[in-house]
C-alpha cells in the first residue's frame, strides 16, 4: 500500500489531466460504469466534524475521509482500493487533490457551458480554491481579461500578482464584486460566504456561472432572482445537490428540482447545448467522491509507473 504525499498529488495531477479524468470519468457514470455515494458528515459538540464521501471507477474504488474544526482548519486522506478484489492499494493526502479536482470539473464544466469566444472572467474570491477553478478555466478557454475581487484587498492583490505571473495573462484586482463581475462571459465564486456574493443583475446576458464555494444546505453564493433566471442549470449530481446544495435549496420550489441536468448527460452529449445568444447558465459544484476517486487513481497509476511514494506496511498482502 502506497503513503503519496501533497507534494506528490501536486505533481503527478496536473490540471489538463485532471480535466480529462472527470471528463472520463463522468462519460463512464453516464454508462452506469462508475458510481457515487454522496457526502454524509458526523457533528460532534466539540465543532469538529468528519466528514466522508465514496465513489468507484474505472477499476478503483475508494473514499475521501476529512475533518473540519474551526480552530484547525481541514485535513483530508483519500483511501484507494482496487474494485476487482478490494485490496487497498492507497493512502493519499488529499487537499490539493481535492482542490485540483474540484477546480478540473469546473474546467469541464466551462468547455460545455461557456460560449467558445469566451475571455473574460471575473472572480470572486481569491483563496485556495480560487487558484484551481482560474487555472481550470483558462485550459479551456483563451482568455484576455480577468479580475478578482474578494473582501481583504491584501489578499486579492497578492492572488492577483501571483495569478497574471502563472497563467501569463493580467489578472487586476478590483474594488467590489460588482466591478470583478459586470460584463464577465464566465463567473466563478469561490467564497466561504453564507449569503450571496453578487447579484443577479450583474451577470451579463450569455454569461455562464460556476458557483462551487458552498457545500452546505444553509449557505449560498447566488442569490435566488439568479437561480430562477437561469436557462440551464447543470449539476454534478441531483441527489447530492438535494442534499447540500444551499444556491439551490434556499431558491427552488418542489417543482423546480425538474430543471436541473447532471454534468454527465451533458457529456454523454445527451443534452446539446449550443449556447443561444443572451442565455444563462449556471454550474452548481458539490463536489463528489467519484472525483476524488478518478483522481487518485490517476495519481496512483503515475506514482507506480515513477517508482515514487512510500509503502506502508499496514496490511497483509
Amino acid at each position: 500500500m502506497l503513503w503519496l504525499s501533497e507534494s506528490d498529488v501536486v505533481r503527478l495531477l496536473p490540471m489538463a489531466e485532471a480535466i480529462g479524468q472527470m471528463r472520463a470519468a463522468f462519460e463512464d457514470l453516464a454508462r452506469g460504469e462508475a458510481s457515487n455515494q454522496p457526502r454524509r458528515r458526523l457533528v460532534l459538540p466539540s465543532g469538529a466534524v468528519l466528514h466522508s464521501m465514496a465513489g468507484a471507477w474505472g477499476g478503483y474504488f475508494g473514499a475521501k475521509i476529512y475533518s473540519t474544526h474551526p480552530g484547525s482548519g481541514a485535513h483530508f486522506l483519500v483511501l484507494l482500493y482496487r474494485a476487482e478484489d478490494g485490496r487497498p492499494l492507497a493512502l493519499i493526502e488529499a487537499n490539493h487533490l481535492g482542490q485540483i479536482r474540484t477546480g478540473a470539473t469546473t474546467g469541464l464544466a466551462t468547455d460545455l457551458l461557456a460560449a467558445p469566444e469566451a475571455s473574460t472572467v471575473g472572480l470572486i474570491g481569491s483563496g485556495f480554491q480560487a487558484r484551481a477553478q482560474l487555472e481550470a478555466v483558462a485550459a479551456v478557454r483563451q482568455l484576455r481579461r480577468i479580475r478578482v475581487w474578494s473582501p481583504t484587498r491584501e489578499h486579492r492583490e497578492r492572488f492577483a500578482a501571483e495569478q497574471s505571473e502563472k497563467l501569463g495573462v493580467e489578472v487586476r484586482s478590483v474594488g467590489s464584486a460588482r466591478e470583478a463581475v459586470e460584463d464577465a462571459e464566465i463567473v466563478v465564486t469561490a467564497t466561504s460566504a453564507r449569503e450571496p456574493v453578487l447579484e443577479a443583475d450583474w451577470v451579463a446576458a450569455g454569461a455562464h456561472v460556476n458557483a462551487v464555494g458552498s457545500n452546505q444546505p444553509r449557505r449560498r453564493e447566488l442569490p435566488a432572482q439568479l437561480v430562477r433566471r437561469a436557462d440551464l442549470i447543470v449539476v454534478d449530481s441531483v441527489e447530492q445537490a438535494r442534499i447540500e446544495s444551499g444556491d439551490l435549496l434556499l431558491a427552488f420550489a418542489d417543482d423546480d428540482w425538474r430543471r436541473l441536468v447532471e454534468l454527465k448527460d451533458l457529456v454523454a452529449g445527451r443534452l446539446l447545448w449550443e449556447r443561444p445568444p443572451g442565455k444563462v447558465s449556471v454550474f452548481k459544484s458539490n463536489g463528489l467522491g467519484l472525483e476524488d476517486v478518478a483522481a487518485a487513481a490517476l495519481v496512483y497509476r503515475k506514482a507506480v509507473a515513477e517508482g515514487c511514494g512510500r509503502e506502508l506496511p499496514l496490511f497483509h498482502s
